[in-house]
């Protein structure tokens, strides 16, 4: 299945954080950890002419912004470019 993103909208994949551990080595969940932001690499972007982004990019995106997509394994997110928070350089 392909999924093609339309107008101001960005398909990304999200880049799993490493597992946490307390100082007593304790794994802490997904929901007790203080991520406020996803990142992501960017797969597709949709049809308008114009994006500040391009595919390979990785985005950084609020938690609570755009769709989460799972496709087999892979966890995704469709955002719209204005819910990009940053690109991250290397």
């Amino acid at each position: 299945m392909t999924i093609k993103p339309l107008g101001k909208r960005i398909l990304a994949q999200k880049i799993e954080a490493e597992s946490r551990t307390s100082v007593g080595g304790i794994v802490l969940p997904d929901n007790v950890q203080s991520e406020k932001v996803v990142r992501a690499k960017v797969l597709a972007i949709g049809t308008d002419e114009k994006f500040e982004v391009k595919v390979g990019d990785e985005i950084i995106v609020g938690t609570s912004a755009g769709t989460e997509i799972q496709q087999g394994e892979d966890k995704m997110i469709l955002v719209k470019e204005s819910d990009v928070l940053a690109i991250v350089e290397s």
